[in-house]
């Protein structure tokens, strides 16, 4: 059976811990699907076409996967790719007790459809898309936290 592994998030912007947790994520995988969610109550800096391209274009390199933007139910986004796991990361344990109650929503809703939790290397653990995205809206330098084409298109953003 083919295992098709479904990465959910907002990825605004997508981080190197995004990046690290997918080419990994990849080794593992048949196939991974970078699901990008509107989420628009959480006034994303770049838009979700926008978001989208940049994932594109970070893990173009990456062999197995695929992007894809999503507006509906997470469950829904998952069979509609025909996806049989939804990938979670976890940073730290305050990541924990959100992402186990998602988990058991999620396998209540799609019960055919497991949920692993990967943790980023340790490099990468600390970073978050918010804080990137603060530290980039207060003029900081964000290169070493985002990928080159990334910290580019947020310094174009804000401007």
């Amino acid at each position: 059976m083919k295992v098709v592994a479904l990465y959910p998030g907002t990825f605004d912007p997508i981080t190197n811990g995004h990046t690290d947790l997918v080419r990994r994520a990849a080794r593992l995988f048949d196939e991974v699907i970078i699901a990008v969610a509107a989420n628009p109550q959480k006034q994303p800096l770049f838009n979700l076409s926008e978001r989208v391209e940049l994932a594109r274009t970070v893990l173009a390199d990456v062999k197995g996967v695929s992007v894809t933007g999503f507006d509906n139910l997470l469950v829904d986004c998952v069979r509609q790719h025909k996806a049989n796991v939804i990938l979670r990361g976890l940073r730290a344990a305050s990541d924990f007790e959100y992402e186990f109650q998602l988990a058991g929503m999620n396998r209540r809703l799609a019960p055919e459809v497991e949920t692993v939790f990967m943790t980023p290397s340790e490099q990468e653990m600390f970073i978050s898309a918010s804080l990137v995205k603060e530290i980039a809206l207060l003029g900081g330098n964000v290169s070493q936290f985002v990928d080159a084409r990334v910290a580019a298109a947020m310094v174009a953003k804000i401007r």
